[in-house]
């Protein structure tokens, strides 16, 4: 089998961490692994498969000679780098928005566009965690009923907002439950002119608002999904923060043109690849962030049918960001590259 010389710009962060786990759980066929970071990461080691990698500051110099390049640094990173990467010959795998809604490059889940690769210019975006999460259960039901509409409510845990979100929860809670004043600084968004506590509380802002005073976390979920399912369809999100560690949340309502019973859905999501159905009332059984993470399957329950139109559809879905939402897909997209044989230009 052939190997892979494979860089990861952003090894030091949440989803390059990540990223590093994958690979090893997978196998990925790698000759090489560049590690790549920002100054103030440059010379720390990091382990893989038992070796001690010297992480390396990213630049144009430091991305030459690879076949792969994994971005899990940001988009202001992504932009600065990845064109110089993808001249020196390597396939880009962005984890960042600074690509994904240019129509050059495709948005790509493997589960649901695969054959998106094949038109790649040297750079294929990973799309938004919440927005692979959810589609991953929402093609299946398109392909049977074909969708009308979505109305998507989210439940995003700290870690998709990055390590200081994390450590501000387990930090709030601690002061909160120990009676001291909590002194929020990271929530909805590090650059807030004003900043609220997610211990014990929950924030109906992701990221900035923009038009129609949706914020830019929705707007994502709206227009990624309609570019990964190549058509458009009306889609209106409410994205709201939550004190969970770890695996995100959706609540999916779904208008169908074809009428889908409860025991019909759960058959089709029951045959979807990178769906583990989780629906058993009786026994109390549903998808939650604590089966969900550090899981690789989106996991769906709380079927039922909308009894407010005639075709219509609730599901509760459940997936782990930071692998399937993020490290996961980003090296499964790689592995099909691989797969199609389309990984040069």
């Amino acid at each position: 089998m052939r190997r892979y010389r494979v860089a990861i710009v952003g090894a030091t962060g949440v989803v390059g961490q990540e990223l590093l786990k994958i690979l090893a759980e997978r196998d990925f066929p790698i000759a090489k692994l560049t590690l790549l970071a920002s100054a103030r990461s440059k010379g720390k080691h990091v382990e893989f498969q038992g070796e001690a990698l010297r992480v390396e500051e990213v630049s144009e110099n430091s991305l030459a000679g690879h076949d792969i390049a994994f971005f899990a640094a940001g988009a202001s990173v992504s932009r600065e780098f990845a064109e110089g990467a993808i001249e020196r010959g390597a396939l880009v795998i962005d984890n960042s928005s600074a690509f994904r809604m240019d129509p050059e490059v495709p948005l790509v889940v493997p589960q649901v566009n695969p054959k998106d690769i094949l038109r790649h210019k040297g750079i294929i975006a990973n799309p938004n965690c919440t927005t692979t999460i959810m589609v991953m259960a929402l093609k299946p039901i398109d392909d049977a009923a074909s969708v009308k509409r979505a109305v998507v409510s989210t439940y995003q845990a700290v870690s998709g907002a990055g390590i200081k979100a994390m450590d501000a929860l387990f930090r709030e809670s601690k002061a909160y439950l120990a009676g001291e004043a909590v002194q929020p600084e990271v929530l909805p968004f590090a650059s807030a002119p004003k900043h609220y506590q997610i211990a014990f509380n929950v924030i109906p802002q992701v990221d900035v608002f923009q038009d129609m005073m949706y914020s830019k976390e929705e707007w994502k979920t709206v227009h990624e999904t309609t570019k990964i399912m190549g058509r458009a369809f009306g889609i209106t999100a409410t994205t709201v923060r939550v004190p969970v560690e770890r695996s995100h949340s959706i609540s999916l309502n779904l208008e169908t043109e074809r009428k889908l019973t409860r025991e019909q859905a759960l058959e089709i999501l029951s045959k979807a690849p990178g769906i583990e159905v989780m629906d058993d009332p009786a026994e109390m059984l549903y998808p939650m962030p604590f089966f969900a993470q550090g899981t690789d399957l989106v996991q769906v329950g709380r079927v039922r049918e909308d009894n407010s139109i005639p075709n219509g559809l609730n599901l509760w879905v459940v997936g782990d960001q930071l692998r399937k939402g993020a490290a996961l897909n980003a090296v499964e997209i790689g592995e099909k590259a691989l797969e199609l044989g389309c990984l040069a230009r």
